[in-house]
């Protein structure tokens, strides 16, 4: 099948359009954008400037991606941009700004789902095979793990970081950092592990789940300061790469400077569902 471009859709003559891509009524494409092989940009659609999109990705009526950033300290002469893998669905209304910085990047993986009115902001990285349901709004700088599932009307505030296979309980929001395997609730607040996420997780076996839950109690049921958790955490030379990954992550949340100085999310109560 041949690139098939709409008569009524506008593709500026410095774009660049892969094989089998087809472009809807009214759609925008402008200057500096590339477009990978199968990609559909459905009606109404605007790929913004230089924003790069990787092949089998599905762009839903009156999406904006690649849209300046919102930030009062942007400079429209300057160059930033939005790049973005393979086969992701973007559904109604998405938005995904590109970045502030000269030079920089948003950046979104392969195999996401962008619900209707979902957003990610500047400078923001989405990992591969996240869901962001209706509403949910990642903000500036964020980073979003593997696998995580933002539920319907969530937040997640600019320069956090949610772990791989997190999940965040609708209506929720979070201003600190979400380490990964757990639930999020209400703000700032986690309630366990994603028990049901860590079963499905291909290569996650029974002994992963068991050390995640070990790590996960070290962090928040053993009365410990995290600095302590963390050392206690050091001693299991024992542990796969799953633990290993929480105890890196709450390592590098320690470590890490201003904006990013954020501290992690506690726990609300003491129910034993952490268990996986």
């Amino acid at each position: 099948m041949a690139t098939n471009v709409h008569p009524s859709a506008h593709v500026d003559d410095g774009a660049r359009l892969g094989a089998d891509v087809t472009v809807g009524p009214h759609a925008v494409i402008e200057a500096d954008v590339t477009i990978g092989d199968r990609c559909r940009i459905m009606p109404g659609a605007i790929v913004g400037p230089h924003t790069e999109m990787g092949p089998d990705n599905v762009v839903g009526p009156y999406c904006v991606l690649g849209g300046a950033p919102q930030d009062v300290k942007f400079d429209p002469a300057r160059v930033t941009h939005l790049r973005i893998g393979a086969g992701n669905l973007f559904r109604e209304y998405v938005t995904l700004n590109r970045a502030t910085a000269e030079g920089a990047a948003t950046v979104v993986g392969d195999r996401c789902f962008f619900m209707t009115q979902s957003h990610a902001g500047h400078e923001s990285v989405v990992g591969d095979d996240v869901i962001l349901t209706n509403n949910t709004a990642v903000g500036g700088h964020a980073e979003i793990g593997q696998g995580v599932y933002l539920s319907g009307n969530t937040m997640v505030h600019q320069f956090c970081w949610v772990g791989e296979l997190a999940m965040l309980r609708g209506r929720s929001g979070v201003s600190q950092h979400v380490p990964p395997f757990c639930m999020a609730v209400e703000t700032n607040r986690v309630v366990g592990l994603n028990v049901v996420g860590l079963r499905r997780a291909p290569g996650v076996t029974r002994e992963d789940r068991e050390q995640i839950k070990q790590a996960y109690r070290l962090l928040y049921r053993s009365g410990l300061t995290p600095e302590r958790a963390l050392a206690e955490m050091d001693a299991r030379d024992d542990w796969r790469a799953p633990a290993g990954r929480f105890r890196q992550f709450v390592r590098r949340v320690l470590a890490a400077d201003r904006p990013y100085r954020r501290g992690l999310i506690t726990e609300r109560g003491h129910r034993d569902d952490a268990g996986a």
